[in-house]
């Protein structure tokens, strides 16, 4: 798998990957991410034709499945690992 080009995004880092006859997309915001792939097929050759599908109404998707995405893992980490309670008096030394 080798790199073949990025978009620029302001919040994410989004990087095209190209293996065989597959191209891939990976968005990572922060600890997440999400990787798209597709079949090189039907016009769809390289970074050009990504650059072009990974258009408004997409990255919008892709930001609302990152704000689901973080929704899932606070409330798993919340669930299984609670905050522990805080001290109520301070610690004299």
């Amino acid at each position: 798998m080798r790199i073949i080009g990025y978009i620029e995004h302001p919040e994410l880092k989004i990087t095209i990957f190209k293996m065989d006859t597959r191209i891939s997309v990976k968005f990572e915001k922060g600890y997440l991410e999400q990787t798209f792939k597709f079949r090189q097929a039907n016009g769809l050759e390289g970074a050009k034709e990504i650059r072009q599908l990974v258009d408004a109404k997409f990255l919008g998707q892709v930001e609302d499945q990152f704000s689901q995405m973080e929704a899932l893992h606070e409330a798993a980490i919340t669930t299984h690992f609670p905050p522990e309670p805080a001290d109520e008096f301070d610690d004299i030394i």
